[in-house]
């Protein structure tokens, strides 16, 4: 599968959105992934650039039939944030009709976000799976940093979103966030086989992805044995 598989790591304020201030200060990434064969191709988590993210995708030959969602917070769908008003889904649909996929949990979080309509959006389950042409891609349920996070896991790839960074993890002290739940996600993320490959939802380290392996042996939230542990740590 890798070599039908494409897939692209953009950075904001680099990759696209060049110039944004407000996309260089936050550092997120974008992700496209999609099917070399078939020319389909899903972004995840578009902001502040939709028009450079839909021509990154037209100079690759490739062509939009979906969006993935790892959570409602306006750096990555576009909305209200910090007295900026940041473009995002609803730019996007304005362009490409195309379906939002997110956690049933998160469905209403993003609506009232971006003010996109129900009916944009297609609401999933734990363990999901989304075919993009032959492509398959995992939807994993990662509550914590939101309650409908969740993480992508393509062809040894997990797209991990704010559940976890190669340093860290997502804030839980946002409205929605629950440290209890993150301390349950990041060990399920753990216990992943096969040692994908992290990708995060921002660079907030040295380098933008690494195995999962390693990210379990350096980041400090993999250190805390139990949620007692974890909540001495962390004030859950």
């Amino acid at each position: 599968m890798s070599d039908r598989l494409y897939f692209r790591q953009l950075l904001a304020g680099r990759d696209f959105a060049a110039g944004d201030p407000i996309a260089a200060q936050m550092r997120n990434f974008a992700y496209l992934l999609g099917d070399r064969d078939t020319g389909e191709a899903i972004v995840v988590d578009p902001a502040y650039a939709v028009d450079d993210l839909l021509d990154i995708l037209a100079a690759d030959d490739m062509r939009l039939t979906g969006v993935l969602v790892t959570h409602h917070h306006p750096d990555h769908v576009g909305g209200e944030m910090m007295g900026f008003s940041l473009t995002g889904l609803a730019e996007l649909l304005a362009r490409a009709s195309v379906p939002v996929h997110v956690n049933r949990a998160e469905a209403e979080w993003v609506r009232r976000t971006t003010g996109v309509s129900e009916t944009d959006l297609v609401a999933h389950e734990h363990d999901d799976l989304l075919d993009v042409g032959a492509v398959g891609v995992r939807l994993l349920h990662t509550p914590g940093h939101t309650p409908g996070s969740q993480c992508f896991l393509v062809d040894g790839r997990l797209v991990a979103g704010d559940t976890l960074f190669l340093e860290g993890c997502g804030r839980t002290d946002f409205p929605g966030g629950d440290a209890d739940a993150m301390y349950t996600s990041l060990q399920a993320l753990a216990g992943l086989s096969g040692d994908p490959v992290v990708y995060p939802g921002h660079l907030y380290s040295a380098e933008p992805s690494a195995p999962l392996s390693e990210v379990r042996r350096q980041n400090f939230v993999f250190r805390p044995r139990s949620l007692e542990e974890w909540r001495v740590m962390f004030g859950g």
